[in-house]
């Protein structure tokens, strides 16, 4: 099972800083149970937000190079308030360093001016045909995927001239 927990991209530095937002509504399907009566985001899909968007962020910032980019460790992560239905998480994520594979960042998640998650993330970024060759058409399909729901989430906004 797949959750997408990005609903947009509002800002974006191509290899440095993303920052995307999820609004999250009681139509939520996992908050029926967790936890009823009291529907708050659960912690794991904080995480998740804050991977997603890091990896949009990693995506972007080498055209779509890589078909999967995915979480390898998450560090000091700390959970610190509750996201409840109604509420806009807002999800900032910064590089901090990269090697050939993988991509080091620091993330967090905040509703209004509170912090609700903050943690450092490393993903790893590859294509499957590097392990199998036969795999390179998948690779392509996956990329084209990635790259046109990426055009759903990020919309710059046009620069007036004049």
């Amino acid at each position: 099972m797949r959750f997408t927990l990005i609903d947009k991209v509002i800002e974006l530095t191509p290899g440095s800083k993303i920052v995307a937002l999820k609004n999250l509504s009681l139509a939520e399907e996992y908050l029926a149970d967790h936890f009823p009566g009291f529907p708050v985001m659960p912690g794991v899909f904080m995480l998740e937000a804050m991977t997603q968007a890091s990896a949009w962020l990693i995506r972007a910032s080498e055209d779509f190079a890589n078909s999967q980019v995915t979480l390898k460790e998450a560090r000091n992560v700390k959970y610190a308030n509750f996201v409840e239905p109604g509420q806009q998480l807002i999800v900032t994520a910064e590089i901090i360093g990269q090697d050939e594979c993988t991509t080091k960042l620091k993330a967090q998640g905040m509703v209004g001016d509170v912090q609700t998650v903050s943690a450092r993330l490393v993903l790893e970024r590859y294509n499957l045909a590097a392990d199998d060759p036969t795999k390179e058409v998948t690779d392509g399909v996956v990329r084209h995927k990635m790259r046109e729901l990426f055009a759903l989430l990020w919309r710059p906004q046009a620069v007036a001239t004049g």
